[in-house]
């Protein structure tokens, strides 16, 4: 809870978003009830608008635009299909995990395809989840183009963020052909978990099966390797009965009343947007207990139904987990180095950028290259989140991971203020500026040219069965190329401007010299090697 108050929120952006949220939620349910739609269409659309605020996040505004208006070409095709085939359930089931599969496969072209695959999906779910007939399409259809329209104008033109505040691009998916692409496995492992979890929840409830198959889902997004997998399906548990907890204690009761249930589902709105960047378990427990509501508003909320979405979660929880172990697994190993690397890419564009600039280029910004590392730090703290997670066992292993993690948080901090000093329009050239950028780019080379060398002699090694290979390895070291910085001080033009650049850079060198060693780690590695 502590975590979910304090962590750092630049501009107030989580809180204005999940705001934005519940008024565009909010006002999409309102124009379908005015429009004298069913309930259950109500609710699609509802969905419908909260997803399009949730999964479109593509790195530009226009880029967003254009997303939202695809949705509907996503969302529509599944909507028909789980509709047609809602009372066939073998073609039912198969056309399911169809989707699945598209839908993970999607991932492959980027936010746009991640955000169309998760909306085609739960329009599929949601059909389950209201068991809505044929008959109901045209109003499902009218109920989601109204939800869409709304969404977007709230997004773009009543309160838009993004003009002010111009969004992160997410990180484009680790390359790969064929099934060394991590989104290909992804889709193979989803569509095996889905399978098996559909194939025991239908044992469950022939009436509430879908609850596994969106939780194994669910389980995969968002995550690249098998350890990111298995974290978010304990943390997706903890929150699912975190939330029955809390819905035996507020649904419950509250037995479906128009007014209060729709309060607090606006809160469970905004509960979901503000948690979401920080705290999963915290987003499943107001995901939960909107879900409680909902069946209240349906009438059909018993303690027996809450329960059974435990034993529905925890069965596609335990398929995700055996899937993601058993079938084509990606390890640990393989994205965190990946996301490390471009993380000091990152970097060194960056310290680039700001030579240039403070050189007297007028085109040079290292703004976009700082947020990128930002958006790139977030994924390598979800791909180490197996090691530096409470319950895990390897001590050592926790350890360095969260050293490389505190030293890349403060190489962020470091060039978020080299960023801003160089944005001055009265920074001016200094000879040691271009000298220590220079440094911190040989740096970051060298602490990349030991990654290379690193995984050649893991192939070595692999390849002659030589424990000791990696002694063949011959890894640059960071110190050769950094130099211990000193007080930085002058009188020159520009000297008031250059000071704090070079405190930036000397830090960054620091920095870069002190991941070296929790880096430079043997093949099979404790940190590198899970």
């Amino acid at each position: 809870m502590k975590r979910i108050f304090v962590a750092p929120d630049p501009g107030h952006l989580r809180l204005r978003n999940a705001t934005r949220a519940v008024v565009g939620v909010g006002l999409a349910v309102t124009a379908a009830e005015l429009a004298g739609l069913s309930l259950t269409a109500s609710i699609t659309g509802g969905l419908a608008a909260l997803l399009a605020l949730f999964t479109v996040i593509d790195g530009t505004v226009r880029a967003q635009r254009i997303t939202t208006v695809l949705l509907p070409a996503a969302g529509f095709p599944a909507l028909a299909l789980a509709t047609a085939l809602h009372d066939l359930s073998p073609y039912r089931d198969a056309a399911f995990l169809a989707v699945v599969f598209c839908g993970v496969y999607a991932r492959r072209w980027g936010p746009r395809g991640h955000a169309l695959g998760i909306f085609a999906f739960m329009q599929y779910f949601v059909v389950q989840f209201l068991h809505a007939a044929p008959a109901q399409l045209p109003e499902l259809y009218l109920a989601v183009g109204i939800a869409l329209a709304v969404a977007a104008a709230v997004r773009f033109a009543l309160w838009p963020i993004e003009r002010r505040i111009p969004p992160v691009a997410a990180p484009a998916p680790l390359p790969g052909r064929g099934l060394a692409r991590p989104t290909t496995r992804q889709a193979v492992q989803a569509t095996v978990a889905c399978g098996l979890a559909l194939a025991v929840g239908q044992v469950l409830s022939e009436e509430r099966w879908y609850w596994a198959v969106g939780t194994a889902w669910w389980i995969f997004v968002n995550t690249a390797s098998r350890g990111e997998t298995l974290v978010r399906g304990f943390r997706r548990v903890l929150g699912t009965v975190l939330g029955i907890v809390a819905g035996l204690a507020v649904a419950l009761p509250l037995d479906g009343a128009p007014a209060p249930t729709a309060a607090l589902v606006a809160v469970c709105v905004f509960g979901i947007f503000y948690t979401a960047p920080v705290s999963y378990s915290w987003m499943m427990l107001a995901v939960t207990v909107m879900a409680g509501l909902l069946y209240g508003l349906l009438g059909v909320l018993t303690p027996h139904l809450l329960v059974l979405r435990l034993a529905e979660t925890a069965v596609g929880a335990l398929f995700a987990a055996l899937a993601v172990t058993l079938v084509l697994p990606v390890t640990t190993h393989d994205t965190n180095e990946a996301w490390i690397q471009r993380a000091l890419h990152a970097v060194r564009r960056c310290t680039a950028e700001a030579a240039e600039r403070l050189a007297g280029s007028a085109t040079a910004d290292p703004a976009p290259h700082a947020a990128e590392l930002e958006a790139l730090l977030a994924r390598v703290r979800m791909s180490l989140s197996p090691l530096v997670h409470p319950l895990s066992p390897f001590r050592g292993r926790r350890a360095r991971a969260r050293q490389v993690l505190a030293l890349l948080d403060d190489c962020a901090r470091e060039v978020r203020g080299l960023a801003s000093v160089a944005a001055d329009p009265d920074a001016g050239h200094d000879a040691r500026l271009a000298a220590a950028c220079w440094r911190v780019e040989a740096a970051v080379e060298a602490l990349l040219t030991r990654e290379r060398a690193r995984d050649a002699a893991d192939r070595h090694a692999d390849a002659a069965s030589d424990p000791a290979a990696d002694r063949h390895a011959a890894p640059v070291r960071v110190a050769d190329v950094v130099e211990v910085p000193v007080p930085a001080t002058g009188d020159g033009p520009g000297a008031s401007h250059a000071v704090p650049a070079l405190a930036h850079l000397h830090g960054l060198e620091r920095l870069l010299a002190e991941l070296d060693a929790p880096l430079r780690t043997a093949p099979r590695s404790p940190l590198v090697g899970s």
